[in-house]
C-alpha cells in the first residue's frame, strides 16, 4: 500500500512522495538513526525550573516544592508537586498515617476544606520569547480555579483530563506567581446535586457501613475516593501529576499514536501513525517514519494548518522483514519495535520523536454457537482463541502520588508469576499512569479497560457531557498505542443497575431515565470510538453486559446477567462455595470472589494491641462490606472448625489465617469450574472463555476480596492462583457421586495426557493406592474429561477407605513425566475428616543463591500449610499447600536484603489442625 489514508476526524492531509529502494534503505536507516540518537526527545524534567531545550520546542518544569494553605490560612506548609494535600500534611508531620486505626474518620476535615497551591518562579527569556507558551497540567484533582500573576487563566473540573492554557502574555522574567485554588470535592458534588432537579441521578450516598461521602457521581473524580466496600473515604485534592510550561515557535506534538494493521490476506503488516499537532502558523514540509529493525522507512509530504490538527499516515512494513508478534503471557513473546518520527518543515524546523509499536490483532468473537441460544464471547489474539485468566485491578493507593513504579512492577510481576494474562482496570478508580500500561506491554498482561464510571447513574447536563467527551478523547489517545489494552468497556455495572432497577426509580420515570442515560453513554463512548478515536479494538457498553445483544436492545439489555451472552458478575457469600453447581455456567466470568483478611503483619502496621480481636471496634470499622466479617466465618464454618485458642492474640491470628484458607479454596473451586467449562455446552450454557476474579490488589490494610495485600504480600489465594491458572491443569470434582477429572490446556499445541490418582488416609503419610487413566488426546485450547469413576467404589477398592477417612491427589502425566501442578479433592469437609492429626513440624532455612531454601519435616498430613515471615518482603514459590510427604523444600524469594538467620527467627508455620 503506497498511499496515505485520512481519518474521518482529520483537519489536514499528508501524501506519500517517495519510498526508498531496498538497496538504498540500509544506508538511509543508519544515517537516520544517527540523527535521531542526537536529538531524540527524552521526556520532561522532574525538578522545578528544569529547562528542557529541543529545537523549536522547550519545556520548563514547575514540579517541585510549592506552598500550600487552607481556606482560613490556619495551615501553611511546603508541598510537593506532583502530590496531594493529605500526603503534604503527612510529610510535614501535621497529620499521622491516614491509614492508622480510625484516622480515615479523624481526617475527614481535610477533604471538607478548600486548599490553595502556589509557587513563584522565574522564566528564562528563551521561554518567554517563543510565539506560544502554554501552561500544562497533566491532571488536577479536581475542581480548581487557576491564576497567574493575579490574572485568571482557567478552571478545571475533571481529574482525568489534561488542561493547558495560553500564558505567553502573562509571563515576566522573575516573580511569576502561579496559584491553583482547589475546592472541596465533597462540597462541589453536593452543590451540583442540589442544583440538579430535572431528574433523579442515584445513588445519593454510599451505604452507611462504607463511612463515605455523598454524590460522587456528580464529579469527574475517582468514584472510589468517596468510599467503597473495600476501601476508605479519602476525597483527595491536589496536583497529582506534573505541571510545566511548553514553549514553541512553530509547533508541538500533542499525541503520537500507533495502530498495527494486518491486511485481509494476512500477508502484510502496516502501521497507522496518528500525529496530533498544535501549529502556530500554517506550514509545509515532510514527515519521515522509520522502523529500523524492520528495514522500513517512508517519507510523506505534510501540509499543516494553523491550530490543532490530526491525520493518519499508513506505513507499510517491508515485506522481506519477518515481523515478531506481541502475545499474551503464556502464549508467546512480547515483541515491540521502536518507531522513529522526524518532522522537517520549510525554514529549517526539525522535530523528532519515538515510540514503541507492537504487532498484534484482537477480536471479540460474538457469534452463534451450535446447540446453544445466544452468542459466544471470547477474545481471539493473532487469530488464536485465548482464555482470559486473571483478576480485577483497583487503585493501588488512596493517594495516587504514592504509587511508585516499584509498587506497580511488584504487583504486575506478581500477576504474571501467577500465570495471569489479563487484568481488568475497574471503572471506579483511575486511568492508570503510563508506567502501568508499559509494564503490562512488557509482561504480556492484557488489559480490559473500563472508563471511569461505576455503580451509578450520571447527569447528562451539557457541561458534564462535554467534560466527559474531552476525558474520553484524551485517555484513548494517550493509551491506545499499548498492545496490552484489548477492549474498552463503558463502565462498571451501570447497565445492570439500570436494567434491574438497583436504585428504585419510580416506574413513571424509568423509560425517560433509561433513554437519557443510554444515549449519553453511547454518545460519549461507543459512537465516539467507532467514528473517530479507536476502531482497532472492541468496545463494550458496560460490564457485565450482553455485548452485541445489549447494543441491539439499545445499549441496555433486559437482563445483562444472561449467561448466554457477554460477561457476568456473580457473588454469593452464603451458599456453599465448594458446591460448583451453584455457579453460573457463563460465557465469561469477569467478576466473582470472596473476602478474607490480610495477615497479622500487615494489620499490625495500622492497629494497636486493643484492636487484635475479631470482635474489636477496629475490626468492625475496617470492614466496609455489610455483614462481611460474619459472612466469612459462616462460609468457613461450612467446612472448617473455627479457632479455639484461649490466647486472644493467637485466636485473632488464627482467624485471619482461616479467612484466607476459606477464600483460597472458594475461588479455586469457582475458577476451576470456569476453566473446565471452556469446551462444553450443557443445557445451552457454557463455552466459558474468561475467569477474572475480584480482586488482585488492595488500596489499604483491611478485609477485601484481594489476593495480594497492601504492601505486596501474597495471600493464600494468590499462591493458589499459580496453580489454578497454570497453562496445563487437572480439575477434579464430584458429580452425582462420581469423581471426574478434566485435563485443561491453554497451549496452542496438542498433548497426550493421562490422569494419575493417589488415595491417602487422613491418618497416614503413606499412600493407600495409585490409579491411572487411559491416555487421551488433549487438543490445544481445550478442556477434556480424562477420568470418571464412582468415588465410593474407588475409595472402597483402596484399603476400605471412606469419604470421611480418605482424600485424593491427582495430576496429569505425559511421556517424560508430570505436566502441570498436583491437585487435590476432599470427599468430605476437613472439619469432618477422621484421623487428621496435629503434626509435629520442624523447619530449617539455608541460603540458596539469591533465594532461601526452607525445608519442612512433618509427622502427619498437613492441609493448608502456611509459611509466614512477618514483614520481611518477598514471596515463597509455594504456600498454603497440602503436605503429603515427610519432608518438602520450598524457596523464599526476598524483595529486599535479608538473611537466613532473620528468616528462621521470623518464620511461623500454621496449619488447620493447629487451630483446635
Amino acid at each position: 500500500m503506497r498511499k496515505s489514508t485520512r481519518s474521518d476526524c482529520s483537519k489536514f492531509s499528508l501524501f506519500i512522495i517517495q519510498q526508498l529502494e531496498l538497496n538504498m534503505l540500509r544506508e538511509a536507516v543508519e544515517a537516520f538513526v544517527f540523527v535521531l540518537s542526537l536529538t531524540i526527545l527524552e521526556g520532561y524534567c522532574e525538578s522545578s525550573g528544569a529547562h528542557s531545550h529541543k529545537p523549536g520546542f522547550q519545556t520548563y518544569s514547575l514540579n517541585g516544592k510549592w506552598k500550600l494553605y487552607n481556606s482560613n490560612g490556619s495551615l501553611s506548609l511546603v508541598a510537593d508537586v506532583p502530590g496531594c494535600v493529605h500526603t503534604a500534611l503527612l510529610k510535614q508531620g501535621i497529620i499521622k498515617d491516614p491509614y492508622y486505626r480510625f484516622n480515615d474518620l479523624a481526617y475527614r476535615w481535610i477533604s471538607l476544606d478548600n486548599w490553595t497551591y502556589t509557587t513563584t518562579f522565574s522564566v528564562p527569556a528563551d521561554i518567554r520569547n517563543k510565539q506560544k507558551v502554554r501552561l500544562v497540567f497533566e491532571s488536577v484533582d479536581t475542581v480548581s480555579f487557576i491564576s497567574l500573576n493575579g490574572v485568571a487563566v482557567g478552571k478545571t473540573d475533571n481529574m482525568f483530563r489534561r488542561y493547558d492554557f495560553d500564558v505567553r502574555g502573562l509571563l515576566r522574567e522573575q516573580e511569576n506567581v502561579l496559584t491553583v485554588g482547589l475546592s472541596s470535592a465533597v462540597a462541589y458534588a453536593a452543590e451540583r446535586s442540589r442544583t440538579h432537579s430535572s431528574y433523579s441521578v442515584p445513588p445519593d450516598c454510599p451505604p452507611p457501613v462504607q463511612k463515605g461521602e455523598c454524590h460522587v457521581n456528580f464529579i469527574r473524580k475517582a468514584q472510589s475516593s468517596f468510599s467503597w466496600d473495600w476501601g476508605p473515604s479519602f476525597p483527595t485534592l491536589g496536583l497529582w501529576r506534573g505541571v510545566r510550561l511548553e514553549a514553541y515557535d512553530t509547533l508541538r506534538l500533542l499525541y503520537l499514536t500507533t495502530t498495527p494493521v494486518q491486511d485481509s490476506g494476512l500477508s502484510r503488516w502496516s502501521v497507522e501513525v496518528e500525529l496530533h499537532f498544535d501549529t502556530v502558523v500554517a506550514a509545509e514540509g515532510y514527515v519521515t517514519l522509520l522502523l529500523p529493525d524492520l528495514a522500513t522507512r517512508q517519507t510523506f509530504q505534510a501540509s499543516l494548518p494553523a491550530g490543532q490538527s490530526r491525520d493518519t499516515l499508513v506505513l507499510p512494513v517491508n515485506k522481506t522483514a519477518p515481523v515478531g508478534l506481541w502475545w499474551p503471557n503464556g502464549q508467546g513473546l512480547q515483541k515491540q519495535y521502536f518507531l522513529f518520527v522526524q518532522v522537517k518543515l520549510e525554514g529549517g524546523f526539525t522535530m523528532e520523536a519515538k515510540t514503541l509499536v507492537a504487532f498484534r490483532t484482537v477480536e471479540l468473537v460474538q457469534e452463534p454457537i451450535a446447540g446453544s441460544p445466544g452468542l459466544s464471547f471470547y477474545f481471539r489474539v493473532n487469530g488464536r482463541p485465548v482464555f482470559l485468566k486473571g483478576s480485577n485491578w483497583i487503585p493501588a493507593h488512596a493517594f495516587q502520588d504514592q504509587v511508585t513504579p516499584d509498587m506497580l512492577r511488584n504487583l504486575l510481576q506478581s500477576a504474571a508469576d501467577a500465570n495471569m494474562n489479563t487484568l481488568r482496570v475497574w471503572g471506579g478508580g483511575v486511568y492508570e499512569q503510563d508506567e502501568f500500561y508499559s509494564l503490562c506491554d512488557e509482561l504480556g498482561i492484557m488489559i480490559w479497560q473500563d472508563f471511569m464510571f461505576a455503580c451509578a447513574l450520571y447527569p447528562t447536563d451539557a457541561d458534564f457531557i462535554d467534560t466527559v467527551r474531552e476525558e474520553v478523547t484524551h485517555q484513548v489517545r494517550r493509551l491506545k498505542s499499548h498492545p496490552s489494552i484489548v477492549v474498552w468497556s463503558g463502565n462498571n455495572e451501570n447497565e445492570a443497575a439500570i436494567a434491574t432497577d438497583w436504585f428504585g426509580i419510580p416506574v413513571s420515570q424509568r423509560p425517560s431515565t433509561l433513554k437519557t442515560m443510554s444515549h449519553s453513554m453511547s454518545t460519549t463512548s461507543g459512537r465516539l470510538f467507532r467514528r473517530c478515536e479507536d476502531r482497532s479494538r472492541p468496545f463494550l457498553t458496560s460490564s457485565p453486559t450482553n455485548g452485541a445483544e445489549s447494543e441491539q436492545e439499545g445499549w441496555v439489555a433486559q437482563n445483562p446477567y444472561d449467561t448466554r451472552y457477554g460477561d457476568t458478575h456473580f457473588y454469593s457469600y452464603l451458599q456453599d462455595c465448594w458446591n460448583w453447581t451453584g455457579f453460573p455456567r457463563t460465557r465469561f466470568a469477569s467478576e466473582y470472589g470472596f473476602q478474607s483478611w490480610p495477615s497479622f503483619s500487615t494489620m499490625q502496621k495500622v492497629s494497636s494491641p486493643e484492636d487484635w480481636s475479631f470482635q474489636s471496634e477496629f475490626t468492625s470499622h475496617r470492614q466496609h462490606h455489610d455483614n462481611g466479617n460474619q459472612q466469612m466465618l459462616q462460609q468457613a464454618k461450612l467446612h472448617f472448625r473455627l479457632p479455639e485458642s484461649q490466647d486472644p492474640l493467637q485466636a485473632y491470628r488464627d482467624t485471619l489465617y482461616l479467612t484466607q484458607v476459606m477464600q483460597a479454596q472458594c475461588v479455586k473451586t469457582q475458577t476451576e469450574y470456569y476453566r473446565r467449562s471452556r469446551s462444553e455446552i450443557i443445557q445451552g450454557q457454557g463455552q466459558t472463555m474468561g475467569a477474572l476474579y475480584w480482586q488482585l490488589n488492595d488500596i489499604w490494610q483491611g478485609p477485601s476480596w484481594s489476593s495480594i495485600e497492601f504492601g505486596g504480600k501474597w495471600k493464600m489465594l494468590h499462591y493458589f492462583a499459580q496453580d489454578f491458572f497454570a497453562p496445563v491443569l487437572p480439575v477434579g470434582f464430584l458429580d452425582q457421586g462420581a469423581l471426574k477429572i478434566y485435563a485443561v490446556s491453554d497451549l496452542s499445541s496438542d498433548l497426550t495426557l493421562w490422569a494419575m490418582v493417589t488415595v491417602y488416609k487422613w491418618s497416614s503419610l503413606e499412600p493407600v493406592c495409585t490409579l491411572a487413566s487411559t491416555a487421551m488426546l488433549v487438543k490445544g485450547g481445550s478442556a477434556v474429561p480424562v477420568y470418571k469413576q464412582p468415588v465410593a467404589a474407588l475409595l472402597e477398592s483402596c484399603g476400605n477407605c471412606t469419604t470421611l477417612t480418605c482424600f485424593l491427589t491427582f495430576h496429569l502425566e505425559e511421556r517424560g513425566g508430570q505436566r502441570g501442578p498436583t491437585n487435590h479433592l476432599f470427599p468430605c469437609s476437613p472439619r469432618e475428616a477422621q484421623g487428621l492429626q496435629i503434626p509435629s513440624l520442624t523447619t530449617s532455612v539455608q541460603q540458596d543463591g539469591e533465594a532461601y531454601a526452607v525445608t519442612l519435616h512433618t509427622s502427619a498430613i498437613v492441609p493448608f500449610l502456611w509459611l509466614d515471615v512477618g514483614d520481611i518482603p518477598g514471596r515463597f514459590d509455594s504456600n498454603g499447600f497440602l503436605m503429603v510427604t515427610r519432608s518438602r523444600t520450598v524457596r523464599f524469594y526476598p524483595w529486599a536484603p535479608t538473611s537466613a538467620a532473620l528468616l528462621a527467627r521470623k518464620l511461623q508455620v500454621t496449619s488447620l489442625r493447629t487451630l483446635y
